[in-house]
């Protein structure tokens, strides 16, 4: 069994907190592995109906457990989960329980209570960039077109059809329990599209036809694509200047992997590897520090900032430019954005840097750092 210390580290913090975790996660991103690592944790998997019966007295359930530290794995399949994790809350806070899931508890209908103040929830994302070592000896570039599901990357060869049997498992298991969704072609599509287009600016107009639905329709998949945690929705950040964008939001596929099969690159080029980049970054933003807000920057004249990062509501803006070679970073862009936002700290994150250093280019102090030290930078910020 694979160590994820990360992993491990922070539920046991959030235990200290509160005594329940709500865990989501897209399929085979390792949640089942994860919480069967955990010591003297018991694992109760909701898909099997001898554990379903067990569970449908909830009082009894958890006077009988023999250990204080559980997991209900796919606890959506229960009649009725928010139940039995309010008790659990209410009266047996002893108990340590992590229950797991592919969608927010606002997804299901089965949720009538979303547990506010009772829970603390942990987004297991795709493999984090420090994990790849634990799962493989493979370089980055296996990294970024096997994607972070730990499966798909542990395989020497492409996962072509791995790919295709998750769409379908999503589509099964996901969209057909929790969302009153009758087009299975039109979704579909949808997804294939929103992945094969990821890192773009979002215009609903634009797949309404390919799709063969509404634009009221296509928004209303793009949320079940972001509750589902297969889209991250990034949207603009604006003081409402007019040469400013200002709604229309930057849409990211979960993982790079699935971004390479729907675009076709089953080999990659070098222009290809910067793009990805970018995505890998974003995925260890989100999974590292998810207090903090992301958001990208541009204006009408394309002066763009990859993503602008804020710690908490009120904090300067930190902008971060991704590239794959520190080389390939050009100011313009930084110095149009900082023109009107002037405080706030720079980073350029790319491959080729193996430490920390600044520069000062056109009276614009940079940052330029790998994926490793942004993060405990933004973490310090």
């Amino acid at each position: 069994m694979i160590n994820r210390e990360f992993w491990l580290n922070r539920l046991n913090k959030a235990w200290a907190k509160r005594s329940i975790i709500w865990l989501p996660g897209v399929r085979r991103a390792g949640k089942t592995s994860l919480c069967q690592n955990i010591p003297d944790c018991e694992y109760f998997d909701c898909e099997l109906p001898r554990v379903r019966r067990m569970l449908e007295d909830p009082e009894d359930f958890l006077q009988n457990l023999k250990s204080p530290k559980i997991t209900l794995d796919e606890i959506h399949r229960l009649a009725n989960p928010s139940e039995l994790l309010k008790i659990a809350a209410d009266h047996y806070p002893q108990i340590k329980i992590i229950a797991t899931g592919s969608s927010t508890l606002s997804a299901s209908k089965k949720f009538k209570d979303t547990l506010t103040g009772r829970k603390t929830k942990i987004w297991l994302s795709p493999m984090l960039y420090h994990e790849s070592a634990l799962f493989g000896d493979y370089d980055i570039e296996h990294r970024l077109l096997h994607g972070g599901l730990p499966p798909f990357y542990m395989q020497d060869s492409l996962p072509e059809e791995e790919f295709v049997e998750w769409i379908e498992d999503y589509w099964a298991k996901d969209i057909q329990e929790l969302f009153n969704i009758a087009n299975k072609h039109s979704f579909q599509r949808f997804t294939e599209l929103v992945l094969a287009n990821s890192g773009n600016i979002f215009e609903a107009t634009k797949y309404a036809a390919p799709c063969e639905v509404s634009r009221t329709t296509i928004n209303k998949y793009l949320h079940i694509l972001e509750q589902t945690y297969v889209a991250h929705i990034i949207k603009p950040f604006t003081s409402y200047a007019t040469s400013e964008i200002v709604s229309a939001p930057k849409v990211y596929g979960f993982d790079t992997g699935f971004v390479c099969h729907y675009r076709g690159w089953y080999e990659l080029r070098r222009e290809d590897l910067g793009h990805l980049f970018e995505h890998l970054v974003l995925n260890e933003i989100l999974g590292r520090l998810p207090k903090g807000k992301v958001r990208y920057w541009r204006d009408k004249s394309k002066h763009e900032i990859d993503f602008i990062y804020l710690k908490h509501r009120n904090a300067r803006p930190v902008t971060i430019e991704c590239k794959w070679s520190a080389n390939n970073f050009n100011v313009k862009n930084l110095r149009k954005f900082r023109s009107l936002y002037p405080d706030g700290d720079n980073f350029v994150v790319a491959m080729d840097v193996e430490r920390h250093f600044t520069k000062s280019i056109s009276d614009i102090e940079v940052n330029f750092v790998n994926i490793e030290d942004l993060i405990k930078l933004l973490d310090k910020a």
